[in-house]
């Protein structure tokens, strides 16, 4: 299995090795700025250290989840599809299928908090404030019924919420198992090809096809004649949803879907992807997308679908 935790730990033992060691000793790289050093170091302990100051209310926080996470982690958090569920599970942990949830399994809220600064929304992954951020947790914690409704999480009393789970871990002692590398009757690199991915999610920019060093989207944006910044965003921001019909999206490449929509005119359409709709928070819960973008990726998205 791959073990992030380790890789992540080797990078910051490089960056915080005194200044040139590594470039000095390797001839690789260059020195870590401090701010270089800052920009990696956001995680929260459990006792709250790491914690930056602010605070959100279970209130702000409601809306912000609703606009911002609803979609995928349902509107009370029971989760939509195969998205994960927030909230739930009490004393299943027993069952054969427990349910895994932030109330139910889950030992700390400093987890919680670091989880959503660092990678919500899925979409646009640290786009939250740090008070958005301190207002979701709290909304979460109210779905598992942990704190009152009129509450206000701050870094000061974020470590002190009990989790009910928080003595249903234990340190695992067992030895590392360690297989020997297997160096014989290796196959040849060039030999292998991608012939997919998990769409939506599996970046896609770097691989080359047939031989032709142009990325994937680029091809894409010259089969219907579109910008490949309008492919790239719809990637980014759209793809996820568009390409499973998350909330009744509309499929991407569903001729008879789009057609439907189409019966109310394009620019419906177009009021639905600014606006938000069945779930789907406004312009992809991405703010930093214009309206001639977000317009642009619905004209992509129907020349993909005639």
């Amino acid at each position: 299995m791959f073990n992030w935790f380790k890789v992540t730990g080797w990078l910051m033992l490089l960056m915080l090795a005194p200044k040139g060691a590594i470039a000095d000793h390797y001839h690789l790289g260059k020195p870590a700025s401090d701010k270089v050093i800052a920009g990696w170091d956001i995680d929260v302990r459990p006792d709250g250290l790491g914690l930056p100051q602010g605070s959100g209310s279970v209130v702000d926080g409601e809306g912000l989840y609703d606009e911002k996470c609803a979609s995928c982690h349902g509107s009370f958090g029971e989760g939509e599809g195969r998205w994960p569920k927030l909230a739930g599970g009490e004393d299943t942990l027993r069952d054969d299928r427990p349910e895994k949830t932030v109330g139910s399994y889950w030992p700390y809220v400093s987890t919680l908090w670091d989880y959503i600064h660092r990678d919500m929304p899925i979409n646009a992954p640290q786009s939250l404030a740090t008070d958005e951020v301190y207002a979701i947790t709290a909304y979460v914690l109210n779905l598992n019924d942990l704190v009152d409704e009129d509450f206000v999480l701050n870094q000061d009393n974020l470590a002190k919420i009990e989790m009910p789970n928080k003595n249903g871990f234990y340190v695992d002692n067992r030895p590392d198992v360690s297989n020997p590398r297997c160096m014989k009757n290796c196959k040849d690199p060039k030999s292998i090809k991608v012939v997919a991915t998990i769409s939506g999610i599996t970046p896609t920019a770097h691989f080359k096809h047939d031989g032709n060093d142009g990325v994937a989207y680029q091809q894409s944006a010259v089969a219907v004649n579109v910008a490949p910044e309008v492919v790239k965003t719809y990637q980014n921001a759209c793809q996820m949803c568009h390409d499973t019909g998350l909330n009744d999206a509309p499929k991407t490449g569903d001729v008879q879907q789009w057609q439907a929509r189409l019966g109310k005119g394009k620019q419906a359409l177009y009021n639905n992807a600014l606006t938000g709709i069945n779930g789907m928070p406004a312009k992809g819960g991405r703010t930093d997308l214009s309206d001639e973008m977000v317009k642009s990726i619905v004209d992509y998205m129907l020349a993909l679908s005639k």
